[in-house]
């Protein structure tokens, strides 16, 4: 029997052709599945849940590589297909609570404080005049804050707060406000660490230098080879384990007195940018473990 994978996407693209490489070489069919084609059939007689090209039979694994923005309904729908499937016993790398607890960063910032992970001091405010309120008082003291929408990605929406006319310009606030105080680096042009995590372990590290205050590559920063060091290492993995996920990019900063702070965890991260500086195939290296998880699901739902 041909053993089939869903690979969760709207826009396979580059990371989509090298999951499928990958799963090829290691004996695997793969499907590009959207999760707006997916569905409920809950009082039918087959599987409660439909996804396009596994009609009969559910997939031997699902690999998340994106979820689709939209409505609250919608994206509630989304994360419930994940949370149903992993219910029926299908292993969803990474599955649906750890998207919950990374694409919100509010509660990523509070799950990583209360574990004792250095973080920037955040808040999460409903209201414009609630998020002034906050800006006044860092303002006061000579620190600026990096307004951030609280689902978002690739640096989109990030902005540099020295004025309260700066946050009245910031978009898709959509009436919650998260803040966060600015890291100062000692740097004009900013430069940070992405850290990636499978399995528990740092296996790789890129440096990335902006042409400003962002390091997204898809803003256009470089991508540098990083040494992983043990404090790199250590920090990246408690973050990880602390939000339990199979895999995950942390972003670092340092500060201008050597102190690293864990900036994000991203549950759905891009590898383009690091497989550029990283001898190690990273694909190949997610789909191992990703099929390593799959196995042990398995063997867990056969009772062995």
């Amino acid at each position: 029997m041909t053993r089939r994978i869903a690979i969760i996407t709207d826009e396979p693209g580059w990371h989509g052709a090298q999951l499928k490489r990958a799963l090829r070489k290691a004996g695997y069919e793969s499907l590009y599945v959207s999760l707006t084609d997916c569905s409920f059939d809950i009082n039918s007689g087959r599987n409660a849940v439909t996804l396009p090209g596994f009609e009969n039979s559910l997939p031997d694994g699902v690999f998340v590589r994106g979820v689709p923005g939209g409505s609250l309904e919608e994206v509630i729908f989304y994360l419930d297909i994940l949370h149903a499937l992993r219910e029926l016993g299908v292993c969803v790398y990474n599955d649906a609570r750890s998207i919950e607890r990374t694409v919100d960063k509010a509660m990523t910032s509070f799950l990583l404080h209360q574990a004792g992970i250095a973080t920037p001091t955040s808040w999460v405010v409903a209201g414009i005049e609630a998020a002034k309120k906050i800006v006044r008082r860092e303002l006061a003291t000579n620190h600026q804050l990096v307004y951030k929408p609280l689902f978002g990605s690739q640096g989109k929406g990030l902005k540099l707060i020295g004025s309260l006319a700066d946050l009245e310009s910031a978009e898709e606030a959509r009436g919650i406000y998260y803040l966060q105080r600015f890291i100062k680096t000692g740097q004009q042009n900013a430069t940070d660490w992405r850290v990636f995590v499978i399995n528990g372990k740092a296996v790789t590290a890129m440096q990335r230098t902006g042409t400003g205050w962002i390091t997204n590559v898809a803003h256009g920063a470089s991508c540098q080879p990083a040494l992983l060091t043990p404090e790199l290492s250590q920090l990246a993995e408690s973050a990880v384990a602390v939000l339990d996920m199979h895999y995950a990019g942390v972003d670092l900063l340092r500060d201008e007195q050597g102190q690293y702070w864990v900036i994000e965890v991203n549950s759905i991260p891009a590898w383009k940018g690091l497989q550029t500086v990283c001898e190690l195939d990273v694909s190949e290296l997610l789909i191992k473990d990703f099929l390593a998880h799959c196995t042990q699901q398995i063997r867990m739902e056969a009772g062995g």
